[in-house]
């Protein structure tokens, strides 16, 4: 897999997750803990994509 398309994963990813987040947001009763995990994995990703795209 070249870099590029590994980066375009992630960010298919990370959009993936925005909208769980969403989802999850508007839910009756959701779940404060589920929504701060889903956004840690965001920042992961987000911080990876970052990382990728300045060293290529």
């Amino acid at each position: 897999m070249s870099l590029s398309s590994h980066v375009e994963e992630l960010k298919k990813k990370h959009q993936n997750l925005s909208v769980k987040v969403e989802e999850v947001q508007r839910a009756p009763g959701s779940n404060d803990l589920e929504i701060a995990s889903l956004k840690k994995q965001k920042l992961k990703l987000k911080e990876e994509i970052e990382r990728l795209s300045v060293s290529a």
